[in-house]
């Protein structure tokens, strides 16, 4: 088949090479390059780097202007796929292929439309999600539903692993998306349910709130693994005023109720040390103190600056 390919991020280029893999024509439309790094160096797309690497054509733009769309028409493609573009694709281009364009989303829509449902549906405390894949309209994640396939979550599960595992059933969906168009066996239906929504997260989203009980402070910790991570601020103690990012933790004890939240609690040998939520208590395991190296909780609290009745 002829695809339109819109991709930017590093997970685009995984399916950029199973598409490249499986023979289809290919065109890709990715964004600029931009400054990453604190050096700010110009830096490529992951999936325009690809498509240099194997000889695929590619364009690079800002805006859809008249003379890019004329571009993507003069290509005739078959159908269009969106993965990690980072732009919203407007009607006039997203309608070009011949059957239209379709988006893979790490969610069980009309659940967590936006940018980060893996994250959300960690943090909501979810024990399913999966991948869909629906015709992209005008309105964020909206379109009707091709393929949904569903994947059960762990405990264990945080983002990074969640991640991993809904990237390889995300190409499954692609491929049988694919199939169903070159069969002509499309049986598209409208979302139902009540959607619920995933915004990006911020920075001062990882700031934990103690008035939470642990299960939840966990839930959070699971979902903002990768980014921006769980911290707290010590308000009694020798580090007052200093950030510490919570870098590993597990729930110590779930029904433990006490006022004395987001305080210390405990010193565990060769673990690290405990605090109190609105119900239970978390295990701190690794910390990464303010402008320092990650480092084993046990080993920050053999520092002697932190200890029993501290507080966060």
């Amino acid at each position: 088949m002829r695809i339109l390919f819109f991709g930017t991020a590093s997970i685009s280029k995984i399916y950029l090479e199973e598409l490249y893999k499986n023979n289809h024509e290919i065109f890709v439309v990715t964004m600029p390059d931009k400054p990453a790094s604190r050096k700010q160096r110009l830096t490529s797309p992951a999936v325009k780097v690809y498509a240099s690497e194997n000889n695929i054509s590619f364009i690079q733009f800002e805006k859809f202007t008249a003379d890019v769309i004329e571009t993507i028409r003069n290509f005739g493609p078959d159908v269009g796929i969106a993965i990690a573009y980072g732009k919203l694709i407007p009607k006039t281009v997203f309608d070009v292929p011949r059957y239209k364009t379709f988006n893979v989303h790490f969610s069980l829509l009309p659940k967590y439309r936006g940018a980060a449902p893996v994250q959300y549906a960690l943090c909501k405390g979810e024990i399913e999600t999966g991948v869909t894949s629906f015709y992209v309209e005008e309105d964020l994640d909206t379109g009707d539903i091709i393929v949904q396939e569903k994947l059960s979550i762990n405990i264990t599960d945080n983002a990074e692993i969640l991640f991993n595992k809904l990237i390889p059933l995300g190409v499954k969906v692609m491929n049988k998306t694919l199939d169903l168009f070159q069969t002509g066996n499309i049986n598209a239906v409208s979302q139902a349910g009540k959607p619920s929504f995933a915004p990006t997260f911020k920075k001062e989203d990882g700031l934990i709130d103690w008035n939470k009980n642990a299960y939840e402070i966990r839930n959070q910790f699971r979902g903002l693994f990768i980014w921006p991570g769980l911290y707290s601020i010590v308000s009694k103690g020798k580090l007052k005023g200093k950030r510490i990012k919570f870098v590993d933790t597990e729930i110590f004890e779930e029904d433990f109720v006490n006022n004395e939240r987001g305080t210390v609690f405990s010193i565990e040998k060769n673990k690290g040390f405990t605090v109190l939520c609105a119900v239970g208590k978390i295990l701190v395991t690794k910390v990464q103190p303010e402008n320092k190296p990650v480092m084993s909780a046990w080993a920050f609290i053999q520092g002697g600056q932190l200890d029993v009745g501290d507080e966060f």
